[in-house]
């Protein structure tokens, strides 16, 4: 098999669809964002694209030319004042009005809009799936299924059985396993990696009952498979419980999306193409969605909530060219009392965007090495 159809064997027609809509309903209302507050305070917008590349349709209503562009992947607003304006000799010259001449605060709220839409979109998606579905209890495992035939069988685990205890002891919040930080259901696999006798404390139908057995992890070098899958227990709550916890989780992701992030930058300056689970390129996205999308709508929602959160952040690192960048030298700006001069921002703006299409392209080569 070679590159291309192992691509083309990870992705699916319909996950590239659903990649595409839940890519550009996020950049579309983080644009929107961006477009509505700066029209808020007066400033006007010269144009507003969904997609980028050349223009498919254009058309000016309440004084902005709305564009569908060929790639349908991001979008972009001209805000007026935020780029350098012609100066009629064939130069550039600082810009005066719009966006330009706003206070800072007026310059950080264009600017946090987009990237504060989509966590509020994100939190908006989390509320409705936990109050949908259920939050996951970290401390107790839901046998979701047991292979026919399977040691599990022969045991009489059922589906719908959740393990709140293993030998004995409950099953904590967090578990260590393979030196990571996981939930402590995950810890499951764990103990099935030890032999000797064990103890699962199921409930069933409200009765808890305890099942013994003793397991041996290897038989002739092969691994053996209890037979069951497992996933978190799940607690019914309220709108306003869903609401709250999303706000929770949003809060405990953020060490993580440094952590992830800062993972990135370090590969990137020590250009190792290893793969890393915690950041997905442009491909690694789509086999995602595609994966989810054979699974179940919600699947599919949790892909949108985890994509929201990762545009969000991602646009709030300080580096030139992104929001958080704008931000800084807006600040910079009103520090010093006066803005930067066109060609201070030029070079800082260019180096900003030549190191984001780096990282992006390191991204994109790392995603295609590993079908080599």
């Amino acid at each position: 098999m070679n590159v291309v159809q192992g691509i083309a064997a990870a992705l699916t027609p319909l996950g590239l669809l659903w990649t595409v809509l839940i890519i550009g309903v996020a950049t579309f209302l983080h644009e929107l964002a961006h477009y509505a507050l700066a029209r808020r305070q007066g400033v006007a917008v010269h144009s507003f694209s969904v997609g980028m590349g050349p223009v498919l349709l254009r058309r000016m209503w309440r004084g902005t030319e709305w564009r569908l562009s060929l790639l349908p992947i991001g979008g972009y607003v001209e805000i007026d004042g935020m780029s350098p304006e012609e100066d009629g000799q064939g130069g550039y010259r600082q810009p005066t009005r719009g966006f330009a001449a706003l206070p800072v605060w007026g310059k950080v709220a264009i600017l946090l809009a987009g990237p504060l839409t989509n966590l509020l979109l994100a939190i908006g998606l989390m509320t409705v799936s936990f109050s949908s579905q259920g939050v996951a209890v970290p401390d107790r495992a839901r046998i979701e299924e047991v292979v026919p035939g399977s040691r599990a069988q022969t045991l009489v685990l059922r589906v719908g059985d959740v393990i709140t205890a293993i030998d004995g002891q409950d099953i904590p919040e967090t578990a260590q396993v393979n030196g990571q930080t996981v939930a402590g259901w995950e810890g499951v696999r764990d103990v099935l990696t030890k032999a000797g006798p064990h103890t699962f404390t199921v409930v069933r139908d409200g009765q808890s009952r305890d099942v013994r057995f003793d397991w041996t992890p290897t038989v002739g070098g092969q691994k053996q498979l209890l037979g069951i899958r497992y996933a978190p227990d799940v607690q019914p709550v309220s709108v306003g419980a869903a609401f709250v916890r999303a706000w929770q989780v949003t809060g405990e992701a953020v060490p993580q999306v440094i952590k992830s992030f800062a993972g990135l930058f370090q590969r990137f300056f020590t250009l190792n193409f290893t793969r890393d689970e915690n950041v997905s390129g442009p491909i690694g996205t789509a086999e995602i969605v595609s994966r989810a999308a054979a699974v179940s709508p919600w699947a599919l929602v949790q892909v949108a909530i985890l994509l929201n959160l990762s545009l969000a952040f991602f646009n709030l690192i300080p580096i030139p060219g992104l929001d958080g960048g704008r931000i800084v030298l807006a600040f910079v700006g009103a520090l010093r009392g006066r803005p930067l001069t066109f060609q201070q921002e030029q070079a800082i703006n260019f180096a900003g965007f030549a190191f984001v299409m780096l990282l992006m392209a390191f991204v994109v080569v790392r995603d295609v090495s590993r079908f080599f």
